[in-house]
């Protein structure tokens, strides 16, 4: 092992122990850092001079060619962060004499406004996961599809949020839900009547069914959303069902589970709501990154306006 690979493998030691980063951030750090060590030259130089890391960046922006398409921006920025914070590690530790990491620029991120719906395109999309016309045999799939989305919907959660909650994770007495979000950051997000509704008829039909094929004892009353087989619903089979219910009201491509939190946080802002609201109930650590959506709704205001005034 090359001091490079063991310096690496200290650093990813001390996140996952001292930082306390999730499995899935230590993995994506792994493999940022474990292309920078297999770049030629890289164990050579990584050390002693900057010209390691700003030549390895720079060969990765290359875009364009077959061989050497490069990375798109956000993920040039991130390998750029990975390497910026090892050299920092690095350098505190000891196991380099040089601060590397301030020759390190991380590259401005890419500010590209979120995809959203309208509200009738929302409900088209609602609508088509219910599967009203299906038959027996999908019959629980799309109840569960609709009641999925209507919570994502309802409450702007991200798809990895509400496929971690558990049963007592969600009130429908009380009309919240308790979210654990990045950093491990803990909100109560309210659900509306209409996404209970359809939560309810979840829960107390076919889920029921699927929970008896887990085998396995309901630990806070067990998953909320199961899949086919009775465990947790993947990812990918919640990806699976917002593209099949796109693709039957007739939106195409542009939705994905996201296209619900960014038309949940739009709607709300048009509808007249907070800015700081907004914020708390999407779980933001920022108040910029919420500020994204000012955007949309003033894009959206004016072209109501290039359509209706007389003179726009």
């Amino acid at each position: 092992m090359s001091g490079l690979d063991r310096a690496i493998a200290d650093y990813l030691t001390y996140l996952q122990v001292e930082r306390g980063l999730s499995d899935a951030t230590v993995r994506a750090y792994r493999g940022d850092l474990g292309d920078f060590a297999d770049t030629r030259g890289s164990a050579a130089r990584w050390a002693t001079t900057p010209d390691a890391a700003v030549d390895y960046l720079a060969a990765r922006t290359r875009r364009g060619r077959p061989s050497d398409p490069g990375l798109a921006p956000s993920s040039l920025r991130r390998r750029a962060a990975a390497l910026k914070g090892f050299y920092r590690f690095a350098y505190g530790e000891g196991l380099i004499e040089r601060d590397i990491a301030a020759h390190v620029q991380l590259p401005r991120p890419q500010r590209l406004l979120p995809e959203t719906l309208t509200v009738a395109e929302v409900e088209r999309l609602l609508d088509a996961a219910g599967g009203d016309d299906a038959g027996e045999a999908d019959h629980a799939r799309h109840v569960r599809s609709r009641a999925l989305m209507e919570l994502l919907y309802a409450a702007g959660l991200r798809v990895s949020e509400a496929l971690h909650l558990d049963r007592e994770d969600l009130s429908t007495d009380g009309g919240f839900v308790r979210v654990v979000g990045k950093g491990d950051k803990e909100r109560l997000v309210p659900v509306g009547d209409i996404a209970l509704d359809h939560l309810d008829a979840w829960i107390a039909g076919p889920r029921v069914a699927l929970l008896a094929r887990s085998h396995v004892a309901a630990l806070r009353g067990g998953p909320l959303f199961l899949g086919d087989r009775g465990g947790r619903l993947a990812r990918q089979q919640a990806w699976s069902a917002v593209k099949a219910a796109a693709e039957e009201a007739g939106l195409g491509d542009r939705v994905s589970p996201h296209t619900l939190r960014h038309s949940f946080a739009t709607h709300l802002l048009e509808g007249g709501a907070d800015l700081r609201i907004v914020q708390e109930l999407l779980g933001h650590a920022s108040i910029s990154t919420t500020q994204l959506y000012t955007h949309v709704t003033g894009e959206r205001i004016r072209d109501v306006y290039r359509r209706s005034h007389p003179r726009a």
